[in-house]
């Protein structure tokens, strides 16, 4: 049996000892690894197979980690991962206390910058360029971009301000799938890889120096020299725009032939200025089922390698619930559009998509323009839907403030993915946007906890003259009540536990079905509770509240969103301020980030478990019991 070339690779020095033979069987074997990894585990499939021979001819050329490989989005990591030391540890990637999904500086030095959102990786380059420039130090930077990721403002804002001279700036743009106007032809390919090489850069040098040498002239003719040379690439290179903000293009490249991608790689190395260079990648190669459909092999949970069939909840999930509610909204309201920021099956807008072509709208990675999009939209009468993850909000907050709530515009906000995420960590997790969009004036926060209450909010947020936000959790829909059916009422909740208890559970729809697994081990030990579900975490009708929990001696508050700022602290002061008397605990989740697991083990880290839960409950009347006798 021949020994794995994988398994020998410790570090990117050993890369470097290879052989082209064993280049390409190296290829073969990070493949057929992340195939079975991700088989099992889950994670970023087609993006990872896409570029694994960029990613080793990056670590042949450049030394990491005094060179510094930036990923944006850091989904495509794992080959990076795999050459970095981590194979030993790679089958436990994106498990609890394993490897993550995505770049962690505390992980290896190799990863020089945390990662999860997009388009960060240009503007986080050129800071650490810079830092390093005013220290002294020495090092080319490398940002790899994928095209998805080029369409978020915040690369472009990056690239108009590092084209102007920050010269050990390499971007890799990794183009898998957009058509950016590429320079084709024989002439293009031969001046990109000309005004790359070495000796034409030592001859520019020369040149440059001399003219700048020449007294009083010297420096306004490099200027002009410059000018003249961006006009002639202008010509040269048409319709390029990383020329134009001042950058160097090689371009494009076949992204899968290592051998080429290395010899373009060191010819940039000793270039002198700031430098593109595109490569075309394969999303999904080597795994024909992901090369076919690279969209559903994106971000996938575990499958069968044989068919790629995956793990499909026993139930319906949230996101279906939301699917099939607008459409059901749909059907009755022509004005009512879809709006998605790249995530258009994530979110579940693929039905819509197909059914109502002509009303869907992606934006691309571009959760600012989505939002004021859409705000432009419901300017002009439409009704528009904009699905996006809780931790994608975050990038649009000062949008739906500005741009939505200040006018009061009907936009209704779908928040996938809300309370806690599993197996993508810290940066993926939904906490904040209940504390982020609680105090804003006039928006409306609700909370589905069912299909039912989902087909019933979504049918209330698209009626309203103002901007309403749906959110709702990564999980499957818990069994129908009948209390999910009662009409909806605006700032009050519901009972859909009543035992005739003292004591309250009082909860957010996201982390409903906790709480009534709770309440059923509370039964069971005949401890009961009864339960109150929100519904509405914004507005509040204080004096219905009030009322609905007057006769309880007990109440327990239980939220899937961060404490500070929450909506279970402002019930939670409001009760004791009119009921002083009665005993009241906040369970939610702490002012920490929380790293990667399932959902039942990151509740159960947060303290937010079913147990967790119902010893609350039960510690809470213990302690009334106590007091009573004290």
């Amino acid at each position: 049996m021949n020994k794995s070339i994988l398994a020998g690779i410790k570090s990117p020095a050993d890369l470097k000892k290879l052989s082209k033979e064993e280049i390409a069987v190296l290829s073969s074997e990070v493949r057929k690894e992340i195939i079975e990894i991700v088989g099992q585990n889950g994670g970023h499939l087609s993006s990872n197979l896409g570029v694994v021979e960029l990613t080793i001819a990056l670590h042949r050329v450049f030394n990491s980690p005094d060179d510094i490989i930036i990923w944006d989005v850091g989904h495509q990591s794992y080959t990076h991962k795999l050459l970095t030391g981590r194979y030993e540890q790679f089958s436990t990637i994106r498990k609890k206390d394993g490897i993550s999904g995505f770049p962690k500086r505390d992980e290896s030095p190799h990863d020089f910058f945390d990662t999860g959102h997009s388009s960060t990786s240009i503007s986080a380059a050129f800071g650490i360029l810079e830092a390093r420039r005013r220290q002294g130090k020495k090092s080319k930077v490398i940002a790899v971009i994928g095209d998805g990721a080029l369409t978020g403002g915040m690369a472009f804002e990056a690239l108009s301000h590092a084209g102007q001279g920050m010269n050990d700036l390499i971007v890799v743009l990794n183009d898998n799938k957009m058509s950016i106007s590429p320079n084709t032809g024989a002439l293009s390919e031969y001046l990109s890889r000309f005004t790359m090489g070495p000796n034409y850069q030592r001859f520019k040098f020369r040149v440059d120096r001399a003219i700048r040498a020449i007294p009083c002239i010297g420096d306004p003719l490099i200027e002009f020299i410059y000018r003249i040379k961006r006009g002639l690439k202008g010509v040269l290179f048409k319709d390029n725009f990383f020329v134009d903000l001042g950058f160097e293009y090689v371009g494009p490249l076949n992204g899968h032939n290592e051998k080429e991608l290395e010899k373009v790689f060191r010819d940039v190395r000793a270039l002198g200025h700031p430098v593109v260079v595109h490569a075309l990648t394969q999303k999904g190669k080597g795994y024909s089922l992901a090369e076919d459909d690279p969209s559903a092999f994106h971000g996938v949970a575990p499958f069968c390698i044989r068919d790629g069939k995956v793990e499909k909840f026993d139930t319906i999930s949230f996101t279906e619930a939301f699917s099939n509610a607008l459409i059901a909204e749909a059907d009755k309201n022509p004005e009512i559009v879809a709006i998605t920021a790249a995530m258009s099956k994530g979110t579940g807008l693929s039905a819509f998509q197909r059914k109502y072509h002509s009303r869907f709208y992606d934006v691309g990675i571009a959760e600012q323009h989505a939002v004021t999009f859409a705000a432009g939209l419901a300017a002009g009468g439409i009704r528009p839907v904009v699905a996006i993850y809780s931790t994608f909000i975050q990038r649009a907050v000062d949008q739906l403030i500005h741009d939505v709530a200040l006018q009061h515009l009907p936009v209704v906000f779908a928040l996938d993915r809300a309370g806690p995420v599993p197996d993508d960590g810290e940066t993926h997790q939904g906490l904040y946007d209940i504390a982020l969009f609680r105090p804003v004036p006039g928006v409306s926060i609700l909370s589905p906890a069912s299909a039912a209450e989902m087909k019933q909010m979504l049918a209330w947020a698209v009626s309203q003259n103002g901007p309403v936000i749906l959110r709702y959790p990564k999980t499957s829909c818990p069994p129908e009540l009948p209390e999910f059916s009662l009409p909806l009422e605006a700032g009050r909740g519901i009972f859909t536990h009543q035992a005739g208890s003292d004591t309250l559970i009082v909860c957010t729809g996201g982390i409903y079905p906790e709480v009534h697994e709770a309440v059923n081990i509370l039964a069971r030990n005949g401890n009961p509770a009864d339960c109150y579900l929100l519904r509405f975490i914004k507005p509040i009708d204080e004096a219905y509240f009030l009322e609905a929990v007057l006769p309880y001696k007990n109440i327990v508050f239980v939220e899937d969103g961060i404490e500070t700022g929450g909506i279970s602290c402002a019930l939670s002061e409001i009760t004791r301020r009119s009921c002083p008397e009665k005993q009241i605990s906040v369970m939610a989740f702490d002012e920490i980030f929380y790293p990667q697991g399932t959902r039942a083990e990151i509740l159960a880290s947060a303290g937010l478990s079913p147990a967790h839960i119902a010893d609350e409950v039960a510690a809470l009347r213990y302690t009334m019991v106590m007091d009573s006798h004290s």
